[in-house]
């Protein structure tokens, strides 16, 4: 009976990662979804939503079963027709479901406030899986009158210790900080940036959301 309850358990936690890897895709071809731009004096904000990221039935299930979720979410800023990044916001919540209380402890980055958040179901896919006035990048990285899109990558709990620990050095830098330079980590070709790799996370999500032209 306990060898059988083991068992379950693990096919539980493995068995998002177990999804065949996919063809890469260029950004410029992923699918579209909605997006809203606003400006902050010279810092551009997006807001656009990845609820779709949980539409697992499995990974809804864990999201309340008392073990810690990750969910990552990389935006990263092209010039239409270009394959190389020129900039990445980021966003990383960590839920863990109290089983006790019954609420949801949040730790979100990057965030003024640092303190845990306890929310509610609503509330934690408001706060974890949409992007609301995301500071994407400082007007001086754009050219003006060109097209710009967001190529977006979001994983739950991606295994990489090495690509967990690069993002937060990078969110540790200040708002509107996010214009890559050729020697910064976390980039490679486009072609690793949207591939999904077996066993990289329980699932990746990857989008383009509407142009800008600044």
């Amino acid at each position: 009976m306990r060898r059988a309850v083991a068992l379950a358990l693990a096919l539980f936690l493995l068995a998002p990662r177990l999804a065949r890897a996919q063809q890469p895709q260029h950004p410029a071809v992923l699918s579209r979804r909605d997006a809203n731009y606003a400006w902050d004096k010279d810092l551009l904000l997006a807001s656009f939503s990845y609820r779709d990221v949980l539409s697992d039935p499995l990974l809804m299930s864990k999201l309340s079963s008392g073990l810690p979720m990750e969910i990552v979410m990389r935006a990263y800023v092209f010039l239409e027709g270009q394959d190389a990044p020129m900039a990445l916001a980021l966003k990383r919540c960590r839920v863990v479901y109290d089983l006790w209380d019954e609420i949801y402890r949040v730790h979100l980055e990057p965030s003024a406030d640092k303190t845990d958040k306890t929310l509610l179901f609503n509330g934690v896919l408001r706060l974890c899986t949409e992007a609301q006035d995301l500071p994407v990048a400082q007007r001086a990285l754009f050219t003006s009158g060109q097209p710009y899109f967001l190529g977006v990558v979001v994983d739950v709990n991606p295994v990489s210790p090495e690509l967990v620990e690069q993002m937060r050095r990078w969110m540790a830098r200040p708002t509107g900080s996010t214009g890559i330079a050729p020697s910064d980590a976390l980039f490679g070709s486009f072609v690793q940036l949207f591939v999904r790799q077996i066993a990289t996370s329980d699932k990746t999500l990857t989008f383009r959301p509407g142009i800008v032209v600044p």
